[in-house]
């Protein structure tokens, strides 16, 4: 283990909160089992571990990797939280090397929050010009969390206004047996509704009947309640 690395890692426990570590073990569903099986906390809120982050945004890329395999949970999100912000201020070759990194470590991207802070910031923002096929062979995967990478890095499409992708990969996992995925598919359609609702209500059409509940009910929360009754009446 690297100094700067033994001294993140020694701060982050320093500032833990048994008590918000606790809550965590509920929220993030880690008993046996559940999605977060496992999983362990320090009990650090977001916008304390942003913060210290900025102190250390130029660390180097091999202590970001010892970070992101660490078995809490606030020092993998803390290095995704570094990663994403390197990204946004590098040139074309540093976004590559951390694009590529993101997708060798997706087993460290293993919950729902990490995912959804780091998806369409990375892996959408890097594919927005080039070929989507890696988020495609994410959502063919029997991973949990890297389908839900794939639907949730197409964000990043649909705040440029293309839906094409959202759309398909969508329609790929629209049988997908796991709620997470569900909320993510039902988030993805709604945000294409808020550029665009006849867009949105043409993809529902023929799909909203045969969606699960809480894929639907996310996809038209936004909907004046006349008409989200219907839908969810199948009225429509």
């Amino acid at each position: 283990m690297s100094a700067i690395v033994k001294k993140i890692k020694t701060e982050l426990k320093q500032t833990g909160d048994d008590k918000i570590a606790r809550h965590s073990l509920r929220f993030f569903k880690t008993k046996k089992g559940e999605y977060g099986e496992g999983d362990r906390f320090l009990g650090i809120r977001v916008p304390v571990l942003r913060k210290i982050a900025e102190k250390y945004q130029n660390i180097s890329i091999n202590d970001i990797s010892e970070l992101i395999n660490s078995k809490y949970h606030e020092q993998r999100f803390f290095a995704v939280v570094i990663i994403i912000n390197a990204f946004k201020k590098g040139n074309e070759n540093i976004k590559k090397r951390i694009y590529e990194f993101y997708l060798n470590n997706t087993k460290f991207i293993n919950n729902w929050d990490i995912v959804d802070v780091s998806a369409s910031n990375i892996a959408g923002a890097y594919l927005e010009d080039k070929d989507k096929k890696p988020l495609y062979d994410l959502a063919l995967s029997k991973n949990l969390w890297k389908r839900r990478i794939a639907i949730v890095s197409t964000h990043h499409f649909i705040k440029k206004n293309n839906f094409k992708d959202a759309f398909n990969i969508s329609d790929m996992l629209l049988t997908d047996k796991e709620d997470l995925i569900h909320k993510a598919i039902g988030w993805t359609i709604r945000e294409v509704g808020k550029r665009s609702l006849e867009t949105e209500e043409k993809f529902l059409k023929n799909r909203y009947k045969n969606m699960p509940r809480t894929m639907l009910r996310y996809a038209i929360e936004k909907f004046e309640e006349n008409k989200r009754k219907k839908y969810l009446k199948g009225e429509i």
